[in-house]
């Protein structure tokens, strides 16, 4: 037996586990250290604090009443333990209302409430009251109007009639909001020197006489405006004459079109009933067909076509041809 404690083995082994030993006492009585089953026990007790913003819902008759001064979302304080804070976060599964169903029309003050939160959360409101405005619900159609800055388009380009789509559109509010409305409007700003059609779709507004924007639902709520935007234009008649044809020759001047379309200044327009095409005949001698570009008089900035194909038939003087 003494044999058996004198072999080195048996102290290797005994010096292992007293290593091993000190070694889980020192780390279990280390500041901090928790065992797993104690660490899920402390996250499932320790506490949080959690502040949101969350939608304000309003119980009304909506057939009947239209509701204003309420705000949009109020502050949500929510404390209790971690795992249910951090639940109901994520889930939202809970309701932040006022309640206006056995109210009048007037204004009143209510509390905010709130329900489908856990009673193992603390819980907290701001505001925890609201003073609403409640009044009997009125829907009207209004035309849109259309305003935008005619300047921005040079001269001599010309301005059509700006269109809405929709033209028409319904207005839903308290009663006496609707009942200010002067006009909806639909306001563009059309870039400096724009010489194109110009399409924008454009937020709505209401307004009264005043010109200050009324507080009102408006279905739908944009409305895609066109503003035309164009060269005047005139459709004339058009004129083949020639120059520095051969004196022994007859030539004989055709086009496949008769009209043309000038855009240019209105003034300059008017004055213009007819189009000459000059045609150059020098060193003609056979027929041929040849391509004029259009020359364009002072105040014309543009014909449609740009230039005219003419043909050009060519007869000696005693009717034969070459």
């Amino acid at each position: 037996m003494k044999k058996f404690f004198d072999r080195l083995w048996f102290y290797k082994v005994v010096a292992l586990f007293l290593a091993i030993v000190l070694a889980i006492y020192v780390n279990f009585n280390q500041p901090g250290f928790v065992p797993e089953g104690q660490r899920n026990a402390t996250i499932k007790t320790a506490t949080k604090k959690e502040n949101l913003k969350v939608p304000l819902q309003v119980s009304v008759d909506t057939d009947k009443y239209y509701v204003t001064g309420y705000p949009e979302k109020v502050s949500l304080s929510l404390s209790g333990s971690t795992a249910l804070v951090t639940s109901t976060v994520n889930t939202q599964n809970f309701r932040v209302f006022i309640d206006l169903s056995k109210f009048k029309p007037g204004k009143h003050t209510v509390p905010v409430k709130v329900n489908g939160l856990s009673n193992q959360l603390s819980y907290s409101i701001n505001p925890k009251k609201i003073t609403v405005n409640i009044q009997k619900r009125k829907s009207k159609s209004f035309p849109v109007q259309i305003e935008y800055n005619k300047d921005a388009v040079p001269t001599p380009y010309k301005v059509g009639t700006a269109k809405s789509d929709p033209s028409v559109v319904t207005v839903t509010g308290a009663t006496s909001e609707v009942n200010q409305i002067d006009k909806i409007v639909a306001r563009v700003v059309i870039p400096k020197d724009e010489i194109k059609s110009y399409l924008r779709e454009v937020i709505l507004i209401a307004e009264d006489k005043a010109g200050r924007q009324l507080n009102v639902v408006i279905d739908p709520a944009t409305t895609n405006v066109t503003i035309p935007i164009s060269l005047p234009k005139k459709t004339v008649k058009l004129s083949l004459t020639s120059h520095g044809g051969n004196q022994d020759k007859i030539y004989s001047l055709s086009s496949n079109i008769d009209t043309i379309k000038i855009y240019g200044k209105d003034e300059t327009l008017k004055k213009i009933d007819e189009l000459p095409i000059d045609v150059d005949l020098s060193h003609v001698n056979a027929d041929t067909e040849k391509t004029i570009p259009i020359k364009l008089p002072k105040g014309v900035y543009q014909t449609n076509p740009a230039q005219v194909s003419v043909k050009i038939k060519v007869s000696n003087s005693n009717g034969k041809k070459d």
